[in-house]
């Protein structure tokens, strides 16, 4: 095991120089899979709240949460953030997460950002631990009503008490702020797009949104139900924002455990036929 499987708070890890915070719950990778969860883009280990916990219970599976570098108690970053952060944290950081975790086989849990990041590491990247993406509210491509919302977003963080609440889980709540604001802002920005990752995913999707997502319409699951060759669930919530995991946890978390469960028991009947 490559670190100290715990959720006790302050727990390190070193990746690529940037020294990131993570926090474990469940069994360690070498006694049952792991979901490894992606915040956010405002979001940290913590903002999970009691999520992992859950997830532990339910499924059996170990979940392993770390913070990205700029958000949580991770080192910062210099900004701006450059326009395919997200491709670039996929690409090159997630994989060296993943070997520093010790994982050994995985599903990505992303929300939001962090689940761009993990439709991009696997349309990108052959990771044979990979066997699995739960993605809620993920984004392939920019939407005027999303635009909108980030910029409503930058108004409460300057006039408001967005940058009060967000200091609770941000040692740097600027960085992480405008880390993220100024990307999604920025007029070249709006013709962002990574739909194609979806093109080359072979493994199962679970795929959730909230209709009422001011960030991401759904337009976002049409585009998986329109371009993916790999097996696909989704789950559409009423009365639902941007968090369904949060906003409405027993629908959100019994879909996850049944796909974790039904991905469980095709593992093990590969093993038996093979």
């Amino acid at each position: 095991m490559a670190i100290n499987w715990t959720d006790a708070d302050g727990a390190r890890i070193a990746v690529n120089g940037q020294s990131l915070e993570y926090a474990c719950w469940g069994p360690a990778p070498h006694k049952a899979p792991t979901l490894v969860l992606l915040h956010e883009g405002l979001g940290s280990v913590a903002q999970w709240k009691d999520v992992p916990a859950q997830l532990a219970a339910r499924t059996g599976f170990g979940v392993f949460a770390y913070s990205r570098a700029g958000y949580g108690g991770s080192d910062p970053v210099t900004l701006p953030r450059p326009l395919d952060f997200q491709t670039r944290e996929a690409e090159d950081v997630l994989g060296d997460v993943l070997d520093a975790a010790g994982i050994e086989h995985c599903i990505l849990m992303g929300h939001s950002d962090g689940a761009t990041i993990a439709a991009i590491y696997a349309g990108s990247v052959s990771d044979m631990r990979v066997r699995g993406l739960v993605l809620i509210a993920p984004h392939f491509f920019t939407e005027p009503s999303g635009l909108a919302a980030i910029r409503a977003a930058g108004e409460a963080f300057e006039d408001g008490d967005l940058k009060q609440r967000l200091g609770k889980y941000h040692a740097n709540v600027e960085v992480a702020f405008k880390g993220w604001h100024d990307v999604w802002t920025d007029p070249a920005f709006a013709k962002w797009n990574v739909a194609d990752a979806i093109d080359h995913w072979r493994i199962p999707v679970l795929a959730i949104q909230g209709r009422d997502d001011a960030y991401g319409t759904l337009a976002q699951i049409q585009e998986i139900e329109d371009r993916i060759y790999s097996p696909l669930d989704t789950l559409i919530l009423d009365d639902c924002g941007h968090a369904p995991h949060l906003e409405k946890p027993k629908e959100t978390l019994a879909e996850i455990t049944e796909f974790c469960a039904r991905l469980r028991r095709l593992e093990e009947d590969e093993v038996r036929i093979g």
